[in-house]
């Protein structure tokens, strides 16, 4: 497995990194994978793509939603449920991360997985809204034959756990590209402290990257070496999703004005957000337990007063944290083959 940057001597940001540099870092939160990667026929066709689910918490969502938002830098995607979270502002399923046409069968997947677990649903209480987003494959994966299925949306679910999760190219990962370079998956996290009350936070980020041309990467800013090639490639309609976790106590409104600074990070790297890019953020806090059903008139929750310092802090771990998720999709990616002998190849970052 290759190294993350910050073990090749590249430092991003001022705040302490969590235990594991990852979004499980963020109690209660687990991700899991499904991958594929094998031929399809004699005549180049392969898959090479998969699934990853991100879960706030190991309950069950759809009984216990946590507080979440969403916001798009730029719209060019196909994500489904991002309308009611808003509307809401709740989860009440997993995150789900594919390729742009396994949308409708992950979703299929998302959705059976749920039903199972509740009963009610569709019977004596309402529908349920199943949150999955998308990037592009094309390159590598021959995505119209659509190999992802129901049941591999389900295995990755079924794979979730609460241990650092694997980056680069795995689960919705395997067939993405950054800067022109194999990308995927990649995580970081961040610790905000509040000394005067000796209270601290947990900001994770999970990206499934796959955007930009290797001109518009911002090398400088980070140690390369000097004889790294220029690839000439870059992703179709390139796209970034970023999942943000934390366990402070956010409203919905609160979140969104946090998950916007994920876009700074994003920025950091050199993209630009561009016209066929769909770069989306979701959002959510731990820190609120929300049931499905009571017979409450009214319910409480605790948040950050807008004022204090520590919302501040809270934006820096948003923007560092992506930034450095961000790195890692490209140092944990491994040189990938995919349909009609295309080849992406692995970025090299030079140790410090």
């Amino acid at each position: 497995m290759r190294g993350k940057v910050r073990q090749l001597g590249i430092d991003i940001g001022m705040l302490p990194v969590g235990q594991k540099n990852c979004i499980t870092d963020v109690e209660g939160v687990r991700v899991g994978h499904v991958t594929l990667d094998e031929s399809l026929d004699d005549e180049g066709a392969y898959a090479c793509t998969g699934v990853t689910a991100i879960l706030p918490h190991g309950g069950n969502l759809f009984q216990h939603k946590v507080t979440a938002a969403s916001y798009v830098l730029n719209g060019f995607g196909k994500t489904t449920g991002l309308v009611q979270v808003n509307e809401l502002g709740v989860i009440e399923s997993p995150i789900m991360l594919t390729n742009t046409f396994g949308v409708p069968a992950v979703t299929q997947g998302t959705l059976r997985y749920m039903l199972d677990m509740n009963q009610d649903i569709g019977q004596t209480t309402g529908t349920i809204n199943v949150v999955v987003g998308e990037c592009n494959d094309s390159y590598l994966n021959s995505i119209r034959a659509c190999p992802v299925t129901p049941e591999h949306a389900i295995e990755a679910l079924q794979n979730a756990s609460h241990y650092k999760a694997q980056e680069g190219a795995i689960g919705a990962g395997k067939g993405m590209m950054c800067f022109g370079y194999k990308g995927g998956i990649g995580s970081s996290s961040r610790i905000v402290k509040v000394d005067k009350d000796d209270i601290s936070y947990t900001v994770g980020c999970m990206v499934l990257s796959n955007f930009g041309h290797s001109s518009e990467f911002l090398a400088e800013r980070y140690v390369t070496p000097l004889t790294q090639s220029t690839s000439t490639l870059s992703p179709t309609d390139g796209s970034i999703i970023m999942i943000l976790a934390t366990d402070a106590p956010l409203s919905s409104r609160q979140l969104t004005r946090v998950i916007k600074r994920c876009g700074i990070g994003l920025g950091r790297t050199g993209s630009h957000y561009s016209h066929g890019s769909g770069d989306v953020v979701i959002g959510f806090t731990t820190a609120h337990n929300i049931p499905h059903v009571t017979d409450q008139l009214v319910e409480t929750r605790t948040q950050l007063r807008e004022d204090h310092p520590v919302m501040n802090q809270l934006f820096a771990a948003a923007a560092e944290a992506t930034e450095e998720a961000i790195l890692n999709s490209l140092a944990q990616a491994q040189t990938t083959l995919g349909r009609n002998g295309h080849q992406v190849e692995a970025y090299s970052f030079q140790k410090a």
